[in-house]
């Protein structure tokens, strides 16, 4: 059996299959363009050559369909067909203060969801769509939430509130939320098992640093603290996001430029960051080629953007009172051995010291002092997909044991303590024993689960 991940955007959606039992990913894809004749398919299975394809994709339901159809092709597909299919794990955006895990989808939890697309109108209204389409194209099967905000809600209110009147926070839930909650969660988890250390005795910094990016302060593996905050625009300087900025200079924008407050929502999230500093290209890539040529612009740009990683290390180092990891991630952190660099650099009285030929070959491990760094390659879909394995298998468990108790509720006490009597006669019979003498010696048939309960139940062993 399979269990399918989506992540569901504005006009794209990715795909990817995972085994249920070995949760080995079996094939990804990202359909683009959606609501176009010229929307794109990339399909990458384990096995096979990869596939790329030109056609009309006119919505989300059309797109998901492809991703399925795509999946069970005879050719080059992954499965035989859809109802091999467990349950569907979808990345959501946003899930406000009611949603501290991942969850089963129900009615209540759909309407929660479109609650909090107020907080996220550019991501919350997809991911229900992708949940909507699944629930004609897959009718009946689980759906699983797993939200990016979710990781953060252990936050204590020192850290999630903002200096503002508190009455704004009651009245519109204007709060630090954090995102890429998932990564963080996942590339924690994976530093604790690296270290060989229990997570609940770390102190972890971690760094997902991409086109989008945010530092965590993780504390026995839950989130304290994090830069991202009411929405993904707070912190880092980032690809196309202007960061942290004096909220005075907005308003000051605003009167000098002439600018609508559409009109300064969209500089600051779309023309500042990396792309506002060098006025030509958001992506890190061509930053570092032409700042390792020579350019000392570019290089000042590097350097900006990693100071302000050094400044949030070092502020939640004083956070957790004390530090054991610091874990890059993303596709900065796990590919750039110069921004790791520059991010470490001058640390080395707070015990970060990278070694140098590990830090340009991105190993695991990339330090020698005290504090390790690590880098992580994050993998959000294989947490959706564990997530998602979790709660079907936590909500098969708990309706089996429900049938189990339903089934001994029709079990005299007599005939139950003639069940312990056989058992007497042979310590060595199992379940399957006992429910072959039951039906023999008195005509009555039983599940295997309602047989395990009442060995349980009754301290057989």
């Amino acid at each position: 059996m399979y269990i399918l991940v989506l992540n569901c955007g504005s006009s794209s959606v990715k795909f990817q299959l995972f085994d249920k039992t070995t949760q080995q990913s079996l094939a990804r894809g990202l359909i683009e363009k959606i609501g176009s004749s010229v929307a794109g398919l990339k399909y990458v299975p384990l096995e096979g050559p990869r596939i790329t394809e030109q056609l009309e994709v006119l919505d989300h339901a059309a797109a998901i369909r492809l991703a399925l159809r795509t999946l069970t092709n005879q050719k080059y597909g992954v499965m035989k067909d859809v109802s091999e299919v467990e349950g569907v794990g979808h990345r959501v955006v946003h899930g406000g203060e009611r949603f501290v895990d991942s969850v089963l989808i129900t009615d209540e939890v759909l309407e929660q969801i479109e609650n909090c697309a107020q907080f996220a109108p550019l991501h919350n209204p997809h991911n229900l769509r992708g949940i909507k389409a699944c629930e004609v194209l897959l009718p009946n099967l689980p759906q699983i939430a797993v939200f990016d905000t979710a990781f953060h809600q252990t936050m204590k209110p020192e850290a999630y509130l903002y200096g503002l009147p508190l009455a704004l926070y009651r009245k519109l839930g204007i709060r630090r939320y954090g995102f890429h909650g998932t990564s963080h969660r996942y590339v924690a988890q994976e530093a604790a098992r690296i270290l060989d250390t229990p997570i609940t005795d770390l102190k972890i910094i971690t760094c997902h640093l991409g086109n989008g990016a945010s530092i965590t302060a993780v504390d026995g593996g839950e989130s304290m603290d994090t830069s991202m905050g009411f929405t993904p625009l707070e912190g880092l300087i980032m690809g196309t996001r202007c960061g942290d900025i004096d909220p005075a200079i907005v308003p000051y924008m605003m009167k000098r430029e002439n600018l609508s407050a559409r009109d300064v929502d969209s500089l600051m999230n779309k023309s500042s960051g990396v792309l506002g500093l060098s006025e030509n290209t958001n992506d890190m890539r061509e930053i570092e080629d032409e700042a390792l040529s020579g350019s000392e612009e570019n290089m000042f740009i590097l350097e900006i953007y990693s100071r302000r990683i050094k400044k949030y290390i070092g502020a939640y180092a004083a956070a957790l009172g004390g530090l054991n990891a610091i874990v890059f991630t993303g596709g900065v952190g796990e590919n750039s051995p110069i921004v790791r660099e520059l991010s470490t650099r001058g640390l080395e009285f707070m015990g970060v010291v990278l070694d140098r030929k590990k830090n340009q070959a991105s190993s695991d491990i990339i330090s020698t002092g005290s504090v390790d760094v690590l880098v992580v390659r994050t993998n959000e879909e294989l947490a959706i997909a564990r997530d998602t394995i979790a709660i079907i298998d936590h909500a098969e468990a708990t309706r089996s044991a429900q049938e189990a108790e339903e089934e001994l509720s029709h079990f005299s006490e007599v005939l139950k303590a003639e069940i312990v009597l056989q058992w007497g006669t042979d310590r060595t019979q199992g379940p399957d024993d006992l429910i072959k003498w039951l039906e023999i010696e008195k005509n009555k048939k039983v599940s295997l689960e309602a047989m395990k309960r009442l060995i349980q139940v009754m301290g057989l062993s």
